[in-house]
């Protein structure tokens, strides 16, 4: 095979030796880098084919292709593509090794492909070869950093991966020990953090990935909200002619209150031929919708359904379907939209596990407590308020109900900043919810642990996510830990 892969790079005109290859980013390249970035794919291709053509021992070229096929596998989601354009993969990992070591560039490029597919692998649960793509990625990331401790770009993915590996449960620790993984969140945010300060006074490519994941970071690791969403908006890229960052902008909106600044988002997403189809946008609106209580939001989901082929958040969408039926229809068509949860899409994600607990055992949503969980999912908190004002947890006659009725207005109450109130009622969810296999009780310790954390009591708050750690819920359990983890590892000295 080596045979082989020599001759084809004689055929090719392509250098051999180490010193004839280069890194540039050069106007074709970083035209391709911008284009891929808004989805534009194809007219991507065609720069970097331009760029191979004229200078094919720019191994930047090879690099920055590996984005096209990252966003079709991530985006797509069809398997048989993944393994068809895996072997690209190593292809370019044989070329990127021919680079030069004393170049920061070298090992770095090497790293972001194994990140790349790392993130693909684990679409398609391959996680253990996805661990093996990081442990690769963290190893020559970290090299880099010892023998060039100025250069920017290493700092941007190593910080990521830094809070990342911060978030790891402790009892899989040992496995992160194993791997040679070490990390803290606030190692990360302070890495990426570092990175934008560069990159406001210093012209940096990665400028934009940064500022996303920086955001994205601190929203979910943070606990910082708004800044969260100052720091997305302070990125460059236009939703207006973006998919990606119209995801990313609505994203962050529908996670901060925001939600119909989402829906103006989502209803003027860029589409077109000349984008890479992105149908997950249209499942965004219909949950933003549905969130606001608009009654069209079921199309936004049937499209969804319709034209995209696959595997996550199909199960989520028929659940949804479901709920707006009951909603809007007296749940006539409810039974038969779960039936099709049970039968199609996969459960890998932790939205697609719970819409199939839900279609398989129940319990059907009560209508006023949905409706209150939507609104305050959209940020519409007096809506919200409303609907649970005139009742009390003795008002419903299942268990399930009382618990949550008490864990939706600790939610209310704590978005609207009434935190002693919130408090009693995330105690009541806590006592009540312990001993049941449902999530709020586990929520309602973490969101206990935030509100000790803003008020600037870190011994209660690490008690409050360690409360959180304790118990195992049947649903959103990894998400909800990792959030707990986040808290302590924040509170440390």
């Amino acid at each position: 095979m080596k045979y082989i892969l020599f001759s084809i790079l004689l055929v090719l005109n392509i250098p051999t030796a180490s010193a004839d290859w280069y890194y540039e980013f050069s106007p074709e390249v970083k035209k391709a880098y911008e284009l891929i970035l808004s989805l534009r794919l194809d007219e991507a291709q065609t720069h970097l084919k331009k760029e191979m053509d004229k200078n094919p021992a720019n191994l930047a070229s090879y690099y920055v292709e590996n984005y096209i096929d990252f966003f079709t596998i991530f985006i797509n989601e069809d398997f048989e593509e993944f393994k068809k354009l895996e072997e690209n993969k190593a292809y370019r990992i044989g070329l990127l090794k021919r680079g030069d070591d004393n170049s920061p560039f070298h090992r770095y490029m090497l790293a972001e492909v194994h990140l790349q597919w790392a993130l693909a692998r684990v679409k398609f649960e391959e996680n253990f070869a996805a661990a093996r793509e990081v442990k690769k990625a963290y190893g020559l990331l970290e090299e880099n950093q010892r023998r060039f401790p100025n250069f920017v770009a290493n700092k941007k993915s190593l910080g990521i991966l830094h809070a990342l590996i911060g978030t790891i449960p402790d009892n899989y620790k040992w496995a992160a020990k194993i791997m040679g993984l070490k990390g803290t969140i606030k190692q990360g945010m302070r890495e990426l953090k570092e990175v934008i300060r560069y990159s406001r006074t210093n012209e940096f490519i990665f400028e934009e990935e940064t500022i996303v994941m920086y955001g994205f970071l601190m929203l979910h690791l943070g606990n910082a909200e708004g800044e969260a969403w100052d720091v997305i908006r302070s990125a460059k890229a236009n939703p207006a002619t973006s998919p990606l960052a119209c995801f990313v902008l609505a994203s962050v909106a529908m996670h901060t209150g925001r939600n119909d600044e989402a829906i103006r988002l989502l209803e003027n997403r860029p589409e077109g031929s000349a984008y890479h189809p992105f149908h997950y946008l249209k499942y965004m609106l219909g949950m933003a919708k549905l969130y606001r209580l608009d009654q069209d939001a079921d199309d936004y989901f049937l499209a969804y359904l319709r034209d995209f082929k696959g595997q996550n958040y199909i199960k989520e969408a028929y659940q949804k379907l479901a709920w707006h039926s009951l909603l809007f229809n007296n749940g006539t068509e409810y039974a038969a939209f779960m039936t099709k949860c049970k039968a199609r899409g996969s459960a890998i994600v932790d939205e697609d596990k719970k819409a199939l607990k839900e279609a398989k055992y129940g319990p059907k949503s009560n209508p006023l407590l949905l409706k209150a969980r939507l609104s305050f999912d959209g940020g519409y908190l007096n809506k919200a308020a409303d609907f649970l004002a005139s009742k009390t947890a003795n008002s419903f006659a299942e268990t399930r109900d009382q618990i949550e009725y008490s864990y939706r207005f600790g939610r209310i109450l704590h978005k609207q900043k009434k935190y002693d109130e919130a408090l009693l009622n995330y105690t009541k969810t806590i006592t009540d919810g312990t001993n049941h296999p449902w999530y709020f009780a586990c929520n309602a310790a973490l969101q206990s642990g935030l509100i000790h954390e803003q008020r600037g009591n870190p011994t209660a708050a690490i008690e409050s996510f360690r409360r959180c750690l304790s118990m195992h819920p049947d649903e959103y359990k990894n998400s909800l830990h990792q959030k707990a983890k986040a808290g302590i590892n924040r509170l440390k000295r």
